[in-house]
């Protein structure tokens, strides 16, 4: 029988995956993984159970290692793989932003959808929509993000729904809750999922006043 006591058969923390997940995007950014590689990594990581599942991931990715097992040696014969480029791009009908190894806004009079969906790996997205045309009482967001953050900053009186967005490993915060008193604007219904990332909901910015 294998001895439970041993290393690889202890169970994970989510701080040991967190632990992970930065080395998967270390090694990204190098250009040891793709992006479809990194992502299948994450979730893998994500799921794993033991240390034995988790380190797994890590095994022929040379230089990078978990804190409990041996440093690796170097393979030569791995061949190299090439970073992508940063991906940043809309949908030509404005209802998709996608954000890879890049950051991408939206800012200003743009007008809003009824329907958004927002996918960022490695990346960041930041949605303001507090000068926005929102013509929809409704406005369904679909977040897909791995690895990344993104941002929503809403209109005044606007409500906003996030219970069936899936977390793992991530924050949400949401700074709008509790304002404003009588909310009278559209209601954004947030899902989707993300994964060892974050999103932020936030309030208009407050206007300061300077008084000599």
């Amino acid at each position: 029988m294998p001895d439970e006591s041993a290393a690889r058969f202890l169970r994970v923390s989510d701080a040991e995956r967190e632990h992970v997940v930065g080395l998967l995007q270390r090694a990204t950014g190098t250009g040891l993984l793709d992006l479809d590689e990194f992502t299948r990594r994450v979730d893998t990581a994500l799921a794993a159970r033991t240390r034995g599942e988790l380190n797994a991931v890590l095994l022929d990715l040379p230089g990078l290692t978990h804190p409990e097992r041996p440093a690796q040696v170097p393979n030569p014969a791995r061949p190299p793989v090439h970073r992508p480029a940063p991906v940043v791009s809309d949908a030509g009908n404005g209802h998709e932003v996608r954000s890879m190894l890049g950051s991408v806004s939206r800012r200003g009079a743009w007008e809003v959808p009824a329907h958004l969906v927002v996918r960022t790996t490695l990346g960041s997205a930041e949605l303001d929509f507090t000068e926005a045309h929102i013509p929809h009482e409704v406005v369904d967001v679909e977040l897909e993000v791995v690895a990344g953050s993104v941002e929503l900053r809403l209109p005044a009186g606007a409500r906003v729904e996030h219970g069936e967005l899936q977390a793992t490993l991530s924050g949400v915060e949401n700074r709008l809750r509790g304002r404003p008193d009588a909310p009278d604007g559209p209601l954004f219904r947030i899902r989707g999922s993300v994964r060892a990332g974050s999103v932020e909901i936030h309030p208009p910015r407050r206007t300061r006043w300077w008084w000599r």
